[in-house]
């Protein structure tokens, strides 16, 4: 007999509500949950096939441990275990640097995602730590780090309100949004329009998020910034700079015009191929609307001058006033942030603390470059130790990183490595402890992260939709198990690291004048919490602790996991507001407008006015039915347009000899690839196009569906050598490639 169970969907940003149908412990269906408060029964393609990704055959159903050089099926004892006895040693004798720690895109869509790896980083004292977010968003962290002083204080476009929408670098019709928190983006575009709004799209590819738009200006790749630089000289040099309330919190404004004086749009256009009338007509328009918003995505981040264009999208909402007021960009505020404190200074925020060992790239928000990860592994210098023992969780940086087959070889040099994955992946294949979580639907799910970047404030939670099946472990606990493994406390009650976080988050807030705690007996306060497991009990607290929680005890009618649980379709707690300067940290209290390391980057943007390269440059794609290379194993989210071709304009292909459908030889600084061609005049002349996250063709994993048609790694073109340099981030668009014809068929 069948029932129904609510779930947040976990397969993208947009966090939309479900409503699952399970027969027995198998999810058989989903449908948008209509009474969602934040999603109103939407659904894309990857939530209507929840049930897919969850009952995948493929998932693995236990630990796989290494034994005589084959990873075979073991106990959970044995597994930790291993894992206890194969860090410990590596980190006694060489030191926590030697131990990396590698985080993929998953884990900020799950609830042991998000509490976890932080205590494990803290426990073990690693510097070697890299994440998905330097081949994607790192240089919006740390553009807004330099602006706001802090490097999560991002705002997002409020997108039912606004009258002048322009996207620069995204494709939110097949992304459903990134670093902006919205179900149902594609209908809001629509609403925009509806309302009598503007919707205006940068983008070198007419994506379906282009044929929406009004005015679609198809720019060179990796030339974002030099567009924008024009765009800020116009609002200059045509007096439209108007701050209005924004003005007490901003400094740095003649600063700033004395900066971009150089970048005309005349001086750009060439370098853009954006006509200079265009140019200028973009500013005025955006000055001109009674609101607006600015919204940059990966196709401005992965680029030369990532965070220069991530910091220029901030801006020229800055100065045409749109920053912090409803119809422009604001700042969300999460029912799980921290207590708010009163604006003033703050700590402000820093770059290159510390520095890779082998090419000394500077750390951005604790976290070195995915694209030097190989390097530290396979190269020894007078610096230090090379990593000798990795530690990856929901990661594939194999297919995710540039030159994935230097990487694929250094992983197989390493002294140890574990992963915390449900698959055994390209990466995985090389671990000695493959530790797997559950399916989605047999664990608890909310968006720690994701609200926090919501066009709207709101807050859900949803228990297991199914009991954890026998000989699965819930993910929470194999992170707790492995934070004591890997800390030399292997053996000790998983319950204790939860205890433990409460306990240091309580002792430090009843010691903080601004918490509503301040003075109390933390044991006392400890006492108050509710929750069936350690991690809601994590969670009520961090509830009661926020901006909207009851203090506890302080606020009766406040927010606790008790009252969030009473309504399983989510609390909605009101539309974005107005928050500055209450969210700035930096240490003049204030918006820096123009902060010394992006003065120091200028140069490097002026030059490439005069650098432009001829021939072929790449750039990636989205998937509505994919998220980078995690769901190429389930059949319902593959083929139709979810193909890895090159894409390639008409012009080109008649120059090149390149028919339809026939295979390409792809080249670029870090290698080449096969692909066949997909002929198209959504791309503008002299760029190709190739999706990210394909390349299943290794042997020693087990992904059937995928590896039976693999397509092929886009990041194999690339050596890694090319980074944004003060983000560190990866960059993956703009790229010169050669493409040939040949006869041979694929």
């Amino acid at each position: 007999m069948s029932r129904t169970a609510l779930r947040i969907c976990p397969l993208c940003e947009a966090t939309c509500g479900l409503t699952l149908t399970i027969e027995g412990t198998r999810v058989t269906g989903a449908r948008g949950d209509r009474d969602d408060v934040f999603s109103r029964g939407f659904i894309c393609p990857k939530g209507a096939s929840f049930g897919a990704v969850d009952g995948d055959p493929d998932r693995l159903r236990g630990p796989l441990v290494r034994r005589d050089g084959e990873l075979r099926e073991a106990t959970w004892t044995e597994a930790f275990d291993a894992v206890a006895a194969g860090l410990r040693p590596v980190v006694e004798r060489y030191g926590p640097h030697a131990v990396g720690v590698v985080l993929g895109n998953p884990n900020v869509h799950t609830m042991a995602g998000a509490l976890y790896p932080q205590v494990l980083l803290g426990a073990l004292g690693t510097r070697s730590v890299f994440t998905a977010s330097t081949v994607d968003q790192m240089p919006k962290h740390v553009s807004c780090g330099l602006l706001y002083g802090d490097a999560n204080a991002i705002p997002v476009p409020d997108l039912d309100h606004t009258d002048h929408l322009l996207l620069i670098g995204a494709n939110p019709l097949e992304s459903n949004g990134s670093l902006c928190t919205a179900p149902d983006f594609p209908g809001k575009l629509k609403a925009l329009k509806a309302r009598g709004g503007t919707l205006t799209v940068i983008d070198p590819r007419r994506t379906r998020t282009a044929k929406l738009a009004d005015r679609h200006i198809a720019v060179r790749p990796g030339t974002d910034a030099l567009l924008l630089a024009a765009m800020t000289y116009v609002l200059f040099d045509e007096h439209l700079v108007e701050l209005g309330e924004l003005a007490p919190h901003v400094e740095g404004v003649e600063e700033l015009r004395s900066a971009v004086r150089d970048f005309t749009p005349e001086a750009v256009a060439g370098s853009c191929d954006v006509d200079a009338d265009d140019i200028r007509a973009l500013a005025r328009e955006l000055a001109a609307a009674p609101t607006a918003a600015v919204y940059g995505r990966i196709g401005s981040c992965t680029v030369p001058h990532g965070t220069l264009a991530s910091w220029l999208v901030d801006v020229l909402n800055i100065l045409t006033g749109n920053l912090d007021r409803p119809g422009g960009a604001l700042f969300p505020q999460a029912a799980t942030d921290r207590t708010p404190r009163p604006a003033g200074p703050g700590r402000g925020f820093a770059l290159g603390r510390w520095h890779s060992r082998v090419s000394q790239y500077p750390e951005a928000k604790g976290e070195l470059p995915l694209s030097a990860l190989a390097e530290e592994i396979d190269t020894a210098t007078a610096e230090g130790e090379p990593i000798r023992a990795l530690i990856v969780s929901a990661a594939n940086p194999v297919l995710s990183a540039p030159d994935g087959a230097r990487l694929d070889k250094a992983l197989g040099s390493l002294d140890f490595m574990v992963s915390v994955d449900p698959y055994l992946n390209e990466t995985a294949r090389h671990a000695d402890v493959v530790l797997p979580p559950p399916p989605p639907s047999q664990s608890p799910h909310h968006d720690f992260a994701f609200n926090t970047l919501a066009v709207r404030n709101q807050v859900r939670y949803t228990r297991p939709a199914i009991p954890l099946e026998p000989g699965r472990m819930a993910e929470t606990e194999i992170f707790a198990r492995l934070i004591l493994a890997a800390t030399g406390m292997h053996g000790a009650d998983p319950a204790a690291v939860d205890t433990m976080v409460i306990d240091q988050t309580l002792g430090k807030a009843v010691k903080d004048p601004n918490s509503p705690v301040h003075g109390r007996d933390p044991h006392e306060v400890a006492a108050q919490l509710t929750g069936d497991t350690g991690p809601e009990r994590r969670l009520d607290m961090m509830l009661r602790l926020g901006p909207y929680g009851d203090g506890f005890g302080v606020r009766p009618d406040g927010l606790t996991l008790r009252q969030l649980l009473a309504h399983p379709h989510g609390i909605d707690l009101g539309p974005l507001a107005s928050r500055l300067p209450q969210p700035l940290k930096t240490r003049s209290g204030k918006v820096e407008l123009l902060p010394q390391p992006i003065v120091d980057d200028l140069p490097r943007l002026r030059q490439a006015m005069s650098d432009r390269a001829d021939g072929l440059v790449l750039v990636g794609r989205r998937h509505l039915r994919s998220n980078n290379s995690w769901m190429h194993n389930v059949p319902a989210l593959t083929g139709g347009t979810n193909r890895c071709t090159l894409q390639i304009h008409p012009d080109d292909a008649e120059r090149l000899g390149v028919v339809d459908g026939a295979p390409v030889r792809v080249k670029g600084a870090g290698g080449e690839v096969t692909a066949p061609a997909e002929i198209t005049d959504a791309l503008r002349r002299g760029v190709v196009s190739l999706p990210h996250g394909w390349g299943h063709d290794r042997p020693g994993t087990r992904l059937s569906h995928a590896a039976a048609d693999p397509g092929v790694n886009v990041n194999q073109l690339l050596d890694g050598s090319q980074l944004d340099p003060l983000s560190g981030n990866a960059v993956l668009n703009g790229v010169p490639v050669e493409v040939a014809a040949l006869t041979a068929p694929l």
